[in-house]
């Protein structure tokens, strides 16, 4: 059936899957994409539910989600990797350019925190879809998943999906959980909502939000027990531990962290120093990707051309903003802590727009065709005339490792076990395992990152700080960066780096402009909410450095 989403308010989710269960009718412009399939129907073919687990992993890819509502396509509406370079640019380690054909500029200088930015409503919209389908799902399957092991599956993903959308809603509407734990989070509906429930439905405390997150984790993780996967774009029980070792990071359950994080990792293998050494990310079956998004050349963010992920962050694609209008970069200072002897150095051009792991001028002779990777540099200021910025990503490659490949069908990665394996060097030191949890670091950096790398931490404390600045490197770009800035609660400092003057901010921990406000149709759709939301604050005021 045809999807027309408009929007979609947590009343509406709720009212439209009371309609799906009594029938499925191309009426509903509120249903996701994938099958609807009524109780009767699974009773007979329990298997039916793999359209509506499917359905729920198209939602995380999909084209012009908001433009009904917009009245026209924004470009950056393709899905939860739109999601994640929109946290990235609120933060302070992806640099891009403060200029109208960034289509994150209003990220990068906070003017989407309003009830009526495009952008709120995009992030609110997203995550509430995805779980509406997952209640969709788990209502669904109430009938069979007891005797049946497909429908149990399609059970768990859905419960680990919906943990997935509140664990993103409860750090971006509001701060960290220490600390936070009865202040007003987001709105919880779950199977049981009604549609009255939902239109009187108030901002759950932090606190309720992630018992809600670890119960669904701790019966996705049951059900899925056993239980097969079609690819790593299709979630299993390890995925449902990796979110939970998340969920628990935030909670400070250190202990708890430490061992879903190993759990989660167990069988996969970090890139070698060699594989790190080339542009990548593009690629669900490597190795060291646990989940990811799986793309292929007949989604429509891929036929668009330009409205998908590798367009706005590759800078070798042949079809996007990235290599031509809005340049991604690391902040200058970060790169700078980053020792010559480690190889994701390289990930980035440097001051004199080299890179060791790409060499321009064997690009060139190859004629544009393919990667070429070498430690040289090249001589040719002219080569890349589109690359003029200093710090310029090479991390993420374009289609097939193909230079200029104008076909934008990278996949896109949601959990790699580098991220695993430094949540449990954080939380075992954490817990009180200092040398437990630096051995684990060493390890993972010597071994496969940087063959020189000493740890100099002697304190939990001073283990943290070294994690994070690990996780700021290794993680950079894949939507990690502002949780990590509101979860360790710190400041937003772009003083002293390349970022323009008009967006060079130096914002205190937990300031009220770090919350994204609920959008304004949920409010009127939702009682409960009037004069809840949070509170709107004029954008930051630019610093000298």
């Amino acid at each position: 059936m045809k999807n027309i989403i408009k929007y979609i308010s947590t009343a509406a989710i709720t009212t439209a899957l009371a309609m799906t269960l009594a029938s499925c009718t191309d009426t509903m412009d509120t249903v996701p994409q994938g099958d609807q399939v009524t109780k009767e129907t699974l009773e007979k073919d329990p298997s039916s539910l793999s359209g509506m687990v499917n359905g729920m992993y198209s939602n995380m890819i999909e084209y012009g989600s908001i433009s009904s509502w917009y009245g026209s396509t924004r470009h950056y509406d393709y899905g939860y990797a739109s999601t994640m370079m929109m946290l990235d640019n609120a933060g302070q380690d992806e640099v891009s350019p403060n200029s109208g054909y960034n289509w994150y500029r209003s990220n990068l200088n906070y003017s989407d925190r309003t009830e009526k930015s495009d952008v709120t409503y995009f992030l609110w919209n997203q995550q509430y879809k995805n779980i509406f389908q997952a209640n969709n799902i788990i209502n669904t399957s109430e009938a069979t998943y007891k005797e049946n092991a497909s429908a149990a599956a399609a059970r768990g993903k859905a419960y680990a999906m919906r943990a997935f959308c509140y664990e993103n809603l409860a750090q971006m509407y509001q701060f960290t959980y220490k600390g936070h734990e009865d202040a007003p989070c987001v709105p919880i509906v779950k199977e049981t909502t009604t549609a009255e429930q939902a239109s009187d439905n108030p901002r759950a405390s932090v606190k309720d939000v992630y018992a809600l997150i670890l119960d669904d984790l701790n019966t996705a993780i049951s059900l899925l027990e056993g239980a097969g996967r079609s690819g790593k774009g299709d979630i299993d029980q390890q995925v449902a531990y990796g979110l939970r070792a998340r969920a628990e990071l935030v909670m400070q359950n250190w202990k708890a962290a430490a061992e879903d994080a190993a759990k989660a990792a167990k069988g996969y293998t970090p890139l070698s120093i060699d594989e790190a050494g080339k542009p990548g990310f593009n690629d669900l079956t490597a190795g060291n990707w646990i989940w990811g998004m799986d793309v292929n050349e007949t989604n429509d963010i891929v036929k668009s051309g330009i409205l998908n992920f590798p367009s706005m962050m590759s800078s070798f694609t042949g079809n996007g903003y990235s290599p031509m209008y809005a340049y991604r970069a690391i902040n200058s200072k970060l790169f700078d802590q980053i020792p010559a002897t480690d190889v994701r150095k390289g990930w980035w051009l440097d001051e004199n727009m080299d890179s060791k792991i790409v060499d321009t001028t064997l690009i060139e002779k190859a004629g544009g065709n393919v990667y070429v990777f070498t430690s040289a540099s090249h001589t040719d200021d002219n080569l890349f005339s589109i690359w003029s910025n200093q710090y310029l990503n090479v991390k993420f490659g374009a289609y097939q490792d193909k230079y200029g490949n104008a076909t934008n069908a990278c996949d896109v990665p949601l959990m790699r076990v580098e991220e695993m394996i430094l949540i449990q060097a954080e939380a075992l030191a954490m817990s009180g395992d200092v040398e437990g949890g630096k051995k684990v670091l060493t390890d993972f950096v010597t071994t496969y990152r940087d063959p020189s790398y000493t740890c100099n931490a002697t304190t939990a404390e001073e283990m943290q700080e070294e994690v994070w600045l690990q996780r700021r490197v290794e993680l950079w770009g894949e939507g990690f960066s502002y949780f990590d800035l509101m979860r360790l609660k710190k400041p937003i400092d772009r003083r002293g780096a390349n970022y323009e003057a008009a967006v060079t901010y130096n914002i205190p921990a937990e300031s009220k402009i770090m919350l994204w406000i609920i959008p304004e149709d949920e409010v009127n759709n939702n009682h409960a909410l009037k004069d809840k939301n949070n509170e709107i604050v004029a954008a930051p005021d630019p610093v000298k450095e």
